[in-house]
């Protein structure tokens, strides 16, 4: 029997009202775009970086003119050009990288955070997406591709190592470094290929080489692969990056690329629901979706007889790790381009058992069937938010499914190509692709 499945035109509305989030929530002053819609949250610069890369697809998609998304790249590549990079506590950065959080207003440091080495790297993806996209030779798409090129530039990437092999999560001027490094699999994967292409300060390839022997491969539900968690981690480097066909040493080794690995990732995820070893509410074989998402507490409540402990924004994880009841559609979304099979009947599922999540920025974030709710006592609690860094990949992995655009427009980004062979990539379109530095120095 055929499974109903989510239509391709539900796609594209689902797409362009998650487009309109980004236009409409962008400060246009400085492009700044807040964190999430609470009202009250300071700007995400890895928000910014995504919402440079959706500018794109809107003008692709004709819900903006290029004139106007250039204007917008613009604004926000100048911003972060003059803003201020020093030691001073509320600086925007340092080193050529960005706090985490800044003042929506200002563009000044917010809550004291850390200045963030990954979250500097999706802002650098956005800026080097914009440049690769803006290949006119009118004035202003010439200034995008100059700023985007000044930005990571100034990007140290030997400082951010303080020392070691690998890279730090950051620094604060109030205590230096902070202890803790980028190992294991994770959403690094696109900040070390960023720093291995840098032309100016860049990792050395024992960075990369240090950083794979800290994975862990395992077998879950009979599907073998590289071990990590929530499901974002095995998203966020593939919005940017074809991973389809190239592989690393690691991946080598073991007969597949990271593509085929986080399909593999997303069918664990499918197994794990319907296993549901924690008997939560509403898990199945077309409910699944366990990542860093926001949730209903903290909080601690009576469920059927069972005491259950609720988070707010965490990551979740499986088999292992928090997992209280909350998923989160929108990375079931991100794994459109992996597994379309399960995702699109997932995604009708949602729709018809919870179609409160649909609304004018495409779908709520996150949902838990489990928590009892006083609004939705036949449904559970909704995230009435969104957030910057659940949008995105909706968006981008809705149009790499339908036509790879962001895939084949970073291809032609020499930086993207330099890191990914200094990681030892090799196969597929990167055998056969002539960057434009080579055929600069030929």
């Amino acid at each position: 029997m055929n499974r109903p499945t989510f239509s391709e035109k539900e796609l594209l509305r689902l797409e362009q009202n998650t487009f309109r989030y980004f236009w409409k929530e962008t400060n246009p002053q400085n492009g700044l775009l807040a964190d999430n819609t609470s009202g009250s949250a300071p700007a995400s610069i890895a928000a910014v970086g995504l919402a440079l890369t959706a500018y794109v697809v809107g003008v692709e998609r004709l819900w903006v003119t290029r004139a106007d998304a250039v204007k917008r790249m613009l604004t926000t590549l100048r911003f972060f050009r003059d803003s201020p990079q020093g030691t001073e506590p509320d600086a925007t950065g340092y080193k050529g990288f960005y706090y985490h959080f800044l003042d929506i207003k200002t563009g000044r440091r917010a809550w004291a955070c850390e200045l963030s080495t990954i979250d500097t790297a999706i802002f650098l993806m956005g800026a080097l997406t914009a440049a690769a996209y803006c290949d006119g030779e009118e004035e202003d798409e010439q200034e995008v591709r100059a700023l985007a090129d000044e930005l990571y530039r100034r990007t140290d990437w030997q400082w951010a190592r303080n020392g070691g092999a690998t890279v730090t999560h950051g620094w604060k001027p109030e205590s230096g470094f902070i202890k803790y490094r980028w190992e294991g699999y994770n959403e690094a994967l696109l900040l070390y290929v960023l720093g291995l292409g840098s032309p100016t300060h860049s990792l050395p390839a024992e960075s990369y080489r240090t950083w794979t022997k800290t994975y862990r491969w395992m077998k879950l539900y009979g599907h073998e692969f590289l071990y990590a968690g929530p499901l974002f981690i095995h998203q966020l480097s593939h919005v940017w990056i074809d991973f389809r066909g190239i592989q690393d040493e690691f991946m080598r080794e073991r007969g597949i690329d990271y593509f085929e690995n986080s399909r593999r990732a997303t069918y664990v995820q499918q197994a794990y629901a319907i296993r549901n070893p924690r008997k939560f509410i509403g898990y199945g074989e077309y409910a699944w979706g366990i990542t860093a998402s926001n949730g209903p507490g903290p909080a601690t409540r009576k469920v059927r007889g069972v005491v259950r402990r609720f988070y707010d924004y965490h990551a979740r994880s499986i088999p292992f790790g928090f997992d209280d009841g909350t998923l989160a559609p929108w990375a079931v979304v991100a794994s459109l381009p992996f597994a379309p099979e399960i995702v699109l009947p997932t995604l009708y599922n949602f729709k018809e058992n919870w179609g409160e999540m649909m609304n004018h920025y495409g779908i709520s974030c996150s949902f838990n069937p489990t928590f009892p709710s006083k609004e939705n006592n036949h449904i559970g609690w909704i995230s009435s938010g969104h957030f910057g860094l659940d949008q995105g990949p909706v968006i981008l992995m809705i149009e790499n499914y339908f036509s790879g655009f962001i895939w084949r427009l970073m291809r032609r980004c020499p930086h993207i190509v330099k890191g990914l062979r200094r990681a030892g990539f090799t196969g597929g379109w990167l055998n056969s692709h002539v960057s434009d530095v080579e055929l600069e120095n030929r």
